[in-house]
């Protein structure tokens, strides 16, 4: 059953999605109400000249931070240095080239002009992370998502390069495993994150994670890259 809404914040449970994942309609992308929603285990996601749609698909997709499946070729190119590493240095940057890249291998985007501003203003109010792989100078690969109490929540990424977003995410999964994250959220199934350890879990359990996670603090501001010291 759907449900639409406009001026309420609250969502209605997760339980009561369509069996595609779809919850409700409508409302706005403020930042209070992504917040509210990405605590529920909810998160928007339409095309241009779509309402605002949320969903909580059942199963979801989850990546452990600690269970990340790193290939050979990967981990070479990873001790290499093939890539320079950083992160929140060009969210804005990352946020725009996920946007495009998705609209040049795709008909449509779900990154419209509208979610692109509503995350811009989550990264400056410390909600909101990016991690970005350079080349030479020049941005080649990255992703972005939010970060609520001991869960991160992936959003997009990109890739102009070979590996250059994979070996983003094994960065952000060695600063997540640093900093005790307990999953990184993928929403829905890719055989992109499959290959990389993701696995699907029961929406039940993923939302018992999510309330146990968002008992810590928020790890709020910018964020800084965590090298270990064998690097």
């Amino acid at each position: 059953m759907r449900y639409s809404f406009t001026d309420n914040i609250e969502f209605p449970s997760p339980n009561l999605a369509r069996y595609d994942g779809l919850l409700c309609i409508g409302g706005d992308l403020t930042w209070q109400r992504l917040i509210k929603a990405y605590q529920s285990g909810i998160f928007p996601w339409f095309s241009e000249g779509d309402p605002i749609l949320w969903w909580s698909p059942d199963p979801r997709l989850v990546l452990c931070p600690d269970k990340i499946y790193i290939s050979k070729s990967l981990y070479k190119k990873i001790k290499k240095g093939c890539f320079e590493i950083t992160m929140d240095n060009a969210f804005e940057d990352v946020i725009v080239c996920c946007s495009k890249f998705r609209n040049k291998n795709r008909t449509s985007t779900w990154l419209v002009d509208e979610m692109v501003q509503a995350y811009i203003e989550l990264h400056k109010l410390g909600y909101a992370h990016s991690v970005e792989s350079w080349k030479d100078g020049k941005l080649v690969g990255g992703l972005y998502g939010v970060s609520l109490g001991r869960i991160f929540f992936g959003e997009s990424m990109f890739s102009y390069q070979t590996d250059a977003s994979k070996v983003a995410l094994a960065a952000l999964c060695s600063h997540l495993k640093q900093q005790e994250f307990n999953l990184i959220d993928c929403q829905v199934k890719t055989s992109h994150l499959i290959s990389m350890g993701a696995q699907e879990i029961p929406r039940s359990l993923f939302l018992r994670v999510l309330k146990a996670s968002l008992r810590n603090e928020d790890l709020r501001g910018k964020w800084e890259l965590y090298r270990s010291s064998k690097e």
